[in-house]
């Protein structure tokens, strides 16, 4: 990860600045730089994980202009290559110095042409202004705020500005920023499937884009589908779904296993990181390293993770945790993560210590995670969907929402501790082409969820049987079945039953409802004070679904939790 920094006036210090960059020092311990622009100050702390030479560091500056960018883009090498061959003087190996000459070329339209992970600022020397934009999932963190005098400030984490803005808002995915408005470039949730480049030098659709005309850039057949192909997907059977999303899962694995600094993977036991594990055990020559992370007591990943962990013979770990070390992560992980949301808090806890002990006892720089399948092909709660267009809107409504939960919870729990998270389920492509698929066909018909992920990799042996037909257990459960019971212990003793009621009326939005919900309230006010829009709200299972009016986020109080926390 690395954090970028704007501040669209001249007349603050130096000093000031730098204070507000170094809040995200975490995001990127490698290197720091700050410039001051007529337009005002831009700043970058980096981790290198590609291009890892010191020519990579940003800021990136030609012919006036200067970019900020937190990100990946894949399948860059190609068009670097062409840019190259018509003038650019690339200075650096680093993917993300490729936005600069794009922006020159084809202005904002280029944001829908990236196959990327990206959060950017541009200040165009020109027009002295700043462009920003985030990319479609929001997968990487971008806010933004004015302060007093009506002065914008971008930046990678809301601890940049807290303090120095009234209100500090969350950019909102597949947005870009320009001449003072939010204009939307890609909208995920849709069913559609936009046109992207397939980076090809000298294809007809990348000389006419790059002479500024502005159409979309040709796509090859492989691992795209047209807008047309949507309305056919429907009507596809099983088996030739279950081939398109086997295929695009493996190509979004494959393209985030390329960085200059060692990889890692997550790996909980579950069918998502297990699944993620094993194609790239498969793709890799050497054993892969994985790390799971469990209670003392009662962890119910160890010993999954442990037998996917032999069976793609990975270089593994274990990581066990107390009572006492939960309780004690619970302030620094809502600072880290700036939320209040108990989903969110609960399952980041065994995510931060994991990724704590990965950064003091490994030389691992990135991570592949699991997330965002959930909301892809339904979770425990989405089997009480009264029918498939309600599921279609749910599902909608949760990949919209992913920024503010499962995304900032990777994001922070991974950057915090100055590594890098790569997310293979929220590959554009593989999205696309899941929320295209009639949602009659994603629902819980078939006696257990997510079958056509599991059908999709039934052939292939990369996973235990067992695994690939587990039941799905939420990741706070499956870290231990105590790490719930001890929180909710632990705010219970924190607050009387006459506390507790006189604590809530502080809150208007979002006003929590027990008393672990408060607790984590009061700790997010202490930090992040009058701020809480910057989450929707509590993510909950759909309380107007019968079987879903619950009071806790967790599945095992949803009847049909069976056989997951075994």
């Amino acid at each position: 990860m690395c954090a970028i920094l704007t501040y669209a006036r001249t007349d603050i210090s130096e000093d000031t600045f730098v204070q507000m960059l170094k809040k995200t020092s975490s995001r990127g311990p490698d290197m720091s730089e700050h410039v001051l622009s007529a337009g005002g100050w831009i700043g970058f702390n980096r981790l290198s994980i590609m291009g890892i030479e010191e020519t990579g560091m940003q800021p990136f500056t030609h012919r006036g202009n200067i970019l900020v960018c937190n990100g990946e883009v894949y399948g860059y090498e190609p068009l670097r290559e062409y840019l190259s061959s018509i003038g650019y003087p690339f200075e650096s190996g680093s993917d993300c110095e490729l936005l600069m000459p794009l922006y020159e070329k084809l202005g904002t339209a280029m944001f829908n042409l990236l196959d990327a992970e990206f959060a950017c600022v541009i200040y165009d020397g020109e027009k002295n202004e700043f462009i920003a934009a985030r990319d479609p999932i929001g997968i990487r963190p971008l806010y933004y705020g004015y302060d007093e005098d009506g002065c914008m400030i971008f930046a990678s984490e809301p601890k940049n500005m807290a303090g120095m803005v009234k209100e500090i808002k969350a950019f909102p995915p597949g947005h870009y920023y320009e001449n003072g408005e939010f204009k939307s470039y890609r909208d995920m949730t849709s069913g559609g499937v936009y046109a992207r480049p397939g980076w090809k030098p000298g294809e007809a659709g990348i000389s006419r884009s790059l002479s500024g005309v502005g159409t979309a850039l040709s796509r090859k057949k492989h691992g795209s589908m047209t807008l047309n192909d949507s309305k056919t997907t429907s009507s596809e059977d099983i088996d030739a779904i279950c081939e398109g999303i086997h295929d695009r899962l493996i190509g979004g694995i494959k393209k985030r296993l390329i960085a200059d600094r060692p990889v890692g993977f997550l790996l909980s036991g579950g069918l998502d990181s297990s699944l993620v594990c094993g194609v790239a055990a498969k793709l890799d020559d050497n054993p892969i390293k994985t790390f799971a992370i469990g209670m003392d007591v009662d962890a119910i990943d160890l010993k999954y993770a442990r037998q996917v962990a032999d069976y793609i013979h990975s270089d593994h770990h274990e990581v066990i945790i107390t009572k006492q070390d939960v309780t004690e992560a619970l302030e620094p992980v809502i600072q880290a993560l700036a939320t209040y949301d108990i989903t969110t808090i609960r399952a980041s806890i065994g995510m931060y210590l994991l990724c704590r002990w990965i950064r003091d006892n490994t030389d691992i720089r990135v991570l592949l995670t699991g997330e965002i399948s959930d909301e892809l092909f339904g979770y425990k709660y989405t089997d009480f969907a009264p029918d498939a267009a309600a599921f279609q809107e749910e599902s909608r409504k949760r990949i919209r929402e992913l920024h503010m939960y499962d995304v900032l919870r990777a994001d922070r729990c991974i950057s915090v501790n100055s590594l890098e998270a790569r997310v293979p389920f929220g590959d554009l492509d593989f999205v696309d082409y899941v929320m295209a698929i009639d949602p009659r066909k994603k629902m819980n018909s078939y006696g257990i969820g997510k079958y056509l992920l599991r059908h999709a990799f039934e052939g292939d042996g990369l996973i235990p049987e067992e695994i690939l037909m587990r039941e799905k257990a939420a990741f706070s459960d499956a870290v231990g079945h105590s790490l719930r019971d001890d929180l909710i212990e632990y705010a219970g003793s924190k607050y009387t039953d006459e506390e507790y009621e006189k604590g809530i009326e502080k809150y208007v939005h979002a006003r929590p409802f027990t008393k672990e919900s408060l607790l984590y309230r009061d700790i997010f006010e202490k930090y992040y004070p009058g701020q809480s829009h910057m989450v929707a709200d509590f993510w909950m299972p759909n309380r107007e679904w019968e079987g879903c009016d619950v009071d806790d986020p967790s599945a095992r109080v949803l009847s049909n939790y069976g056989a997951s926390g075994e």
